[in-house]
C-alpha cells in the first residue's frame, strides 16, 4: 500500500463552508471514495487555508482514474472547485500536489528504506 500526501489551497473566504460542506460528506461520494481504494483518507486544513490530505492507495492513478469514473465525482468536484485557488483543469481531484514522502517511523524501525 502506498502513503499519498497532497495539498491543495483554499481560498480564504471559503473556509468556514469548506469546513461545513466536509462535517458530512454525501454518503455517495463516500462509498465511491472507499470502492475506489481510498482507505484511511484525511483532511487537514490550516486557518490560512492551506489543505493537506493524506490516504492509502494500491496504487494511486487508478484510484484517481477509478474516482474519474463516477458520476459522483463529477458532481462533488464542480461543487468544490469554487473553493480552490490556482486549479490548472479547475478541478481539485485534478489540481493538488503530491508530496514526496521522506521519512516513515514504522519503515525505519523494521529497516525498509
Amino acid at each position: 500500500m502506498g502513503r499519498i500526501c497532497f495539498t491543495l489551497q483554499v481560498r480564504a473566504d471559503r473556509l468556514a463552508e469548506y469546513r461545513h460542506r466536509h462535517a458530512a460528506v454525501w454518503p455517495e461520494m463516500l462509498a465511491a471514495l472507499k470502492a475506489a481504494g481510498w482507505h484511511d483518507y484525511s483532511l487537514f486544513l490550516r486557518d490560512d487555508g492551506l489543505l493537506v490530505g493524506y490516504f492509502v492507495t494500491e496504487n494511486l492513478d487508478e484510484a484517481v482514474a477509478a474516482m474519474e469514473r463516477t458520476d459522483v465525482n463529477a458532481r462533488w468536484q464542480a461543487e468544490m472547485a469554487p473553493f480552490f485557488v490556482d486549479l490548472p483543469d479547475g478541478r481539485p481531484d485534478r489540481g493538488f500536489l503530491v508530496l514526496d514522502e521522506v521519512f516513515h517511523l514504522e519503515d525505519q524501525l523494521e529497516g525498509r528504506p
